[in-house]
């Protein structure tokens, strides 16, 4: 019980949106899809959706083209939010329940249950325009999983979001992740694919550039990073063979390494000059990495 998206492209007349996409996400999985802004991520999530028809390749979810007849196994939160304002939530999610083809009371029997979780059970009969940006986030994002659906995507889940709230969104994806549900989503905070992934794609103007597993991503990258305190002046280290950069700060030094042995060569260069307080090597992070392929130009 797979998605498997094989050598898709899609063109919009000479455009080309998105070029030769072939990824596989085994059920249960959390997968993260990066990319600056006009890489390709929503197009993509288009084409599973079956909203738009790729040019070429194939789409299926558990070897099924995604279609109206299996549109309630899957979730979909389009990072362009799109709830009816002067609609009740109660009416709104009703609503979109049934087009699912789930029952009334079902609807209201779940969606009392998230408002629960999420501790806004007061805006049930609220209007979606007299509820804050983050709650209308909550409702859309309840809109999104009400029906319990297979495969789950999310589009920029988080964003506009304050701390606490992301939280706690957080910990309701991670619940239906670990309840078996297939999460396929898009952010531009690296943190939290990090945290939450573990396989990911990061698209660059329509093509992946980086695909895989987030430790053998982070394995192949190659370069670490090493941070050094110590009471004595460490600049020297700049010339150890293998350092590609050397960032001074207050008490120390941020090091960036070639690979893991040259911190044995940097340890023994600091040895007998006086206290190390600090020698901690780093694996780089997503973000690291994320710059150095896409480029400086990411928004």
């Amino acid at each position: 019980m797979t998605l498997e998206l094989k050598h898709v492209t899609k063109r919009f007349g000479e455009h080309t949106a998105v070029n030769d996409i072939t990824l596989t996400i085994p059920k249960g999985e959390m997968f993260g899809m990066l990319g600056a802004n006009g890489a390709g991520k929503t197009t993509t999530f288009r084409m599973i959706l079956g909203l738009i028809d790729q040019t070429e390749g194939t789409i299926t979810w558990k070897s099924n083209k995604i279609g109206y007849e299996s549109s309630h196994l899957v979730g979909y939160l389009p990072e362009e939010r799109g709830l009816y304002p002067k609609m009740t939530v109660a009416d709104q999610l009703v609503y979109l329940g049934r087009l699912r083809g789930m029952k009334k009371a079902k609807v209201l029997e779940v969606l009392k249950q998230w408002l629960e979780r999420f501790n806004i059970t007061e805006y049930l009969h609220k209007k979606i325009d007299e509820l804050s940006k983050g709650n209308q986030q909550k409702i859309q994002f309840i809109a999104s999983v009400i029906h319990q659906p297979e495969l789950l995507i999310l589009d920029e889940p988080f964003s506009g979001l304050d701390p606490v709230n992301v939280e706690q969104l957080k910990k309701a994806v991670l619940d239906l992740k670990n309840e078996g549900t297939t999460i396929v989503f898009s952010s531009h905070r690296m943190e939290h694919v990090e945290e939450l992934c573990e396989h990911l794609c990061i698209l660059q103007k329509g093509e992946p550039i980086v695909n895989g597993q987030l430790k053998e991503v982070k394995r192949s990258y190659g370069k670490k990073k090493l941070m050094i305190e110590a009471e004595f002046d460490v600049s020297y280290l700049e010339a150890v063979e293998g350092v590609t950069s050397f960032t001074p700060y207050s008490n120390g030094a941020k090091l960036v390494i070639t690979k893991e042995a040259v911190a044995d060569q940097v340890f023994k260069a600091l040895a007998g000059r006086g206290s190390v307080r600090k020698f901690v090597l780093e694996e780089p992070s997503l973000n690291d990495i994320f710059i150095e392929k896409v480029g400086a130009s990411y928004e």
